[in-house]
């Protein structure tokens, strides 16, 4: 298995990498938070990565994160639920975001962040994670409705962000910055971010 890969990034989208490795250009499959965190072109970039085996498919998904291959494997294992849809969840909301929406059995907050998940998918996310989400290596999101991260992503909405990327840059904030944080130190964490 090939579990991580390390070359110049040739070309990069927010759904796709070509990685450079050894003369050989490998086509990974990302989430928008790893494209986030891709250098530049042309420069050299580390992915962990999962290869994913199917009778007529082979393909490589990578990740900047080890929390977010984590994620990305714990949700391949729930029926119904392929590469396609694990990584849509991986780029709508962090691992530690998505484990706070399973504790909390969250429903509404699910199925309204990640494009195309209707009510009983993510009903059914939630019930078969909630016993295995524990497991995943991040700390569940803390704050993640108080009135200071609400405000601050409505902040971010109104300068042009979208309410996903508001949100990710928000919480990557408060987790920085910590939970006591006052809402402008928030707001200007996460603008710098961007």
């Amino acid at each position: 298995m090939i579990d991580s890969l390390q070359g110049e990034v040739i070309a990069k989208s927010p759904s796709v990498l070509v990685l450079r490795v050894g003369g050989i250009g490998f086509r990974i499959y990302i989430p928008l938070s790893t494209f986030e965190a891709l250098p530049p072109e042309g420069q050299d970039a580390t992915i962990l990565t999962h290869l994913y085996v199917r009778e007529d498919e082979l393909s490589l998904y990578g990740f900047a994160r080890p929390g977010e291959r984590q994620l990305f494997r714990l949700l391949l294992s729930i029926s119904r639920v392929g590469p396609s849809v694990a990584l849509r969840i991986l780029s709508s909301c962090s691992p530690a975001e998505f484990k706070r929406f399973v504790i909390d059995e969250d429903v509404d907050s699910l199925k309204t962040l990640v494009k195309g998940i209707g009510k009983k998918t993510a009903m059914r996310l939630i019930v078969e994670l909630h016993d295995s989400i524990e497991d995943l290596g991040v700390e569940a999101a803390r704050a993640a409705r108080s009135q200071v991260v609400r405000n601050a992503v409505e902040a971010l909405v109104s300068l042009g962000e979208s309410r996903s990327a508001a949100e990710r840059a928000v919480l990557d904030a408060v987790e920085r910055l910590g939970p006591d944080a006052d809402e402008e130190r928030v707001v200007h964490a996460a603008i710098r971010r961007q």
